[in-house]
């Protein structure tokens, strides 16, 4: 445990009481890399765990005594899947065959309009556009048929990592299997959804059977929402979590990031003075692989019964006197803003930032740009005007999502 016991920490604030979860305490025991750690029994100088700590000695660590993977997998009794590799180097998880899906309901279920159309749809359907290293199935490299990107109720339609590059010859096709699938709902990549929208919007191509749309996998910005919402004018909900981690907030319909307390325990560390700080969770109904007290990546804020979600801490700016800003506050710079399809805003190591922007079909206007400009180096403390350029793509990362704010040195 010496790995851990450097990390460990002050309470953090709590989404609840930390006694709720003492009847966990006996079932934690038994995984060797909380053992000696709760041996004392107090939660809250539990240390904080990250992808390293779940790497390390993997699946020893997680598995409990008398227990060996290749016999769970044999016995088809779990799944062995990884993360995408975005923040980190890609992390082995586990998981109770079905526990993916029945977390995922009941977060979806805490949004009324969702579970209205699930119960008028009991199998309802889903295509997914997301990139092919986030779901486990496609690989971007060799072409695979559709009856092998077909799971349950979910048809699995790109195949492409970097969304930019792809043929009107393949957006055809992918748009073509998801009207012969008939989905209820669609699961979007913001990004990887936006570029096909844009190309049903070209080609007048509709969904009927599409209900709303779920946006995950990575910072949902207002300028991917409201190119969503105009080509296939359903409601778009933001639906946050992790692939170790599993559903943790969905939007609700007043537009409010609700978390399910029966799928995890919650807690924001290093809180700044408006109460913006780093998510631990700690998850409540994966027996195999519990994580504790697990640092996500990324700021949130709560606000009342609310959360805020900031973006990945690795993504903050600074402003010119120091204090960070996140790609939730440069986002909202956008919100007014028309003819933008994705942007990067980058920071170098001197603090000068460049704006790149991938037009919508409608061009931005020129007095937009400029107060859209004008609004960025505000919030950043600049003196000097912020340079913006259009660019018909822009790079993704390994696992094929995209960064809206960067710094140079991360």
């Amino acid at each position: 445990m010496s790995a851990l016991t450097e990390s460990i920490s002050k309470p953090g604030q709590a989404g609840g009481s930390f006694s709720r979860l003492t009847k966990f305490f006996s079932r934690w025991r038994e995984v060797p890399l909380y053992r000696e750690a709760l041996a004392a029994g107090d939660f809250s100088r539990l240390p904080f765990i990250t992808k390293r700590e779940i790497r390390k000695n993997f699946p020893d660590n997680f598995l409990r005594a008398g227990q060996n993977l290749d016999a769970l997998l044999a016995e088809k009794s779990v799944e062995l899947e990884h993360t995408s590799g975005t923040s980190d180097e890609r992390t082995a998880v586990l998981f109770a065959r079905g526990w993916w899906n029945a977390q995922e309901e009941r977060v979806l279920r805490l949004n009324d309009f969702i579970a209205s159309v699930l119960d008028e749809h009991p199998a309802a359907r889903r295509a997914t556009i997301v990139p092919p290293v986030c779901n486990g199935v496609v690989c971007f490299s060799n072409f695979m048929a559709k009856s092998e990107r077909t799971l349950g109720h979910t048809l699995f339609v790109n195949q492409a990592r970097i969304p930019f590059l792809l043929a009107e010859e393949e957006l055809a096709r992918m748009a073509d299997e998801a009207a012969e699938w008939a989905p209820q709902f669609l699961d979007l990549d913001p990004v990887h959804g936006v570029w096909f929208a844009l190309f049903c919007e070209r080609n007048g191509i509709k969904f009927p059977t599409v209900k709303f749309i779920l946006c995950s996998y990575e910072f949902v910005s207002v300028v991917h929402r409201k190119i969503l919402e105009r080509v296939f004018g359903v409601p778009v909900f933001n639906l946050y979590g992790s692939t170790e981690a599993g559903h943790l907030l969905i939007e609700n319909e007043s537009g409010e990031m609700r978390v399910c307390e029966e799928n995890v325990f919650y807690e924001i560390i290093n809180a700044d003075e408006n109460g913006i700080g780093e998510l631990l969770v700690t998850t409540l109904t994966n027996e195999i692989m519990p994580l504790l007290r697990y640092q996500v990546g990324d700021l949130v804020q709560r606000d009342r019964k609310s959360h805020l979600v900031h973006g990945r801490v690795r993504d903050a700016l600074r402003r010119s006197d120091g204090q960070r800003v996140t790609t939730l506050e440069v986002d909202r710079c956008f919100e007014d803003v028309s003819g933008i399809a994705h942007y990067q805003l980058r920071q170098s190591e001197l603090g000068v930032c460049d704006l790149q922007f991938i037009p919508d079909a409608m061009v931005i206007d020129a007095g937009d740009l400029a107060r859209l400009t004008a609004r960025l180096a505000n919030l950043l403390g600049h003196q000097n005007e912020i340079r913006a350029v259009a660019v018909e793509k822009l790079p993704p990362q390994t696992s094929g999502k995209f960064r809206l704010t960067c710094r140079a040195e991360s």
